[in-house]
């Protein structure tokens, strides 16, 4: 096997290399504030939120009431440095410790192929969330697993180990129906960018970067570094944002 699909990504010892790397995705953001409807009075919760990338941008935009729950606390460490209005608490997605009736928006970010239960998380989404209230998965879909720039094209291996452990489409909106999410959408959004430094793709700040062998990794380094020699690697990046309302 060229990948370990069963092996569990740390995101404490990672922490440090998220926080260096990752950035928001401006669509992702923007689709999350406007679909959302996200306004200063709103009361919004990320959950998953690592190191507090998007909370903290939503909360700077718009200027709304914020929370964030994750179960790294090297990673809540890391979102507590970046804002000090917003709630960061530790916790696990299936096990919200909020009250009833309370949000407008709960969201997720690359999160929803992490957690156990994805039916439990769901539920506690619908307990939190106000009438009317929205949820929205920020996810994958196969298409964009199996067409990711560059990841697909330099470290193919990953293709096959996040197809393993991310749920479909089909079977999250099946959990969201089964817990009493109805006018559900999809919206697919994407960012061009032009790749001059490679240093995120040594240090692995992409978890399906862990799941591969090291031999398959190195090579996938290897042909970055001869391809960027000749100038910038150029990158799209994709979500999909899967929404639902209570």
């Amino acid at each position: 096997m060229l990948f370990e699909a069963m092996k569990i990504v740390d995101y404490d010892k990672i922490a440090w290399e998220y926080s260096r790397h990752r950035q928001i995705h401006p669509e992702v953001l923007r689709g999350l504030i406007t679909n959302g409807k996200v306004e200063a009075v709103s009361k919004v919760l990320e959950v998953g939120c690592g190191t507090g990338n998007y909370i903290t941008a939503l909360e700077g935009v718009v200027g709304c009431s914020c929370w964030g729950i994750d179960p790294s606390e090297q990673m809540l460490a890391k979102a507590r440095k970046q804002s000090s209005r917003i709630s960061f608490q530790f916790g696990r997605a299936e096990e919200l410790s909020l009250p009833d009736h309370f949000f407008d928006l709960v969201f997720s970010v690359d999160v929803i192929h992490h957690v156990e239960e994805p039916v439990g998380y769901f539920l506690e989404a619908h307990r939190v969330l106000k009438r009317n209230g929205k949820v929205c998965t920020v996810t994958d879909s196969e298409w964009i697993i199996r067409h990711r720039q560059p990841l697909a094209v330099y470290f193919p291996e990953t293709v096959e180990a996040d197809l393993e452990r991310y749920p479909s489409v089909a079977e999250l909106r099946q959990v969201m129906e089964q817990v009493g999410f109805d006018r559900m959408g999809e919206e697919t959004v994407e960012s061009s960018y032009e790749l001059r430094d490679i240093q995120a793709y040594r240090d692995k700040a992409f978890s399906c970067l862990h799941l591969i062998h090291e031999e398959v990794f190195q090579r996938g380094i290897e042909r970055m570094e001869r391809d960027l020699c000749a100038g910038p690697i150029h990158c799209v990046s994709r979500y999909l944002l899967l929404w639902g309302r209570k």
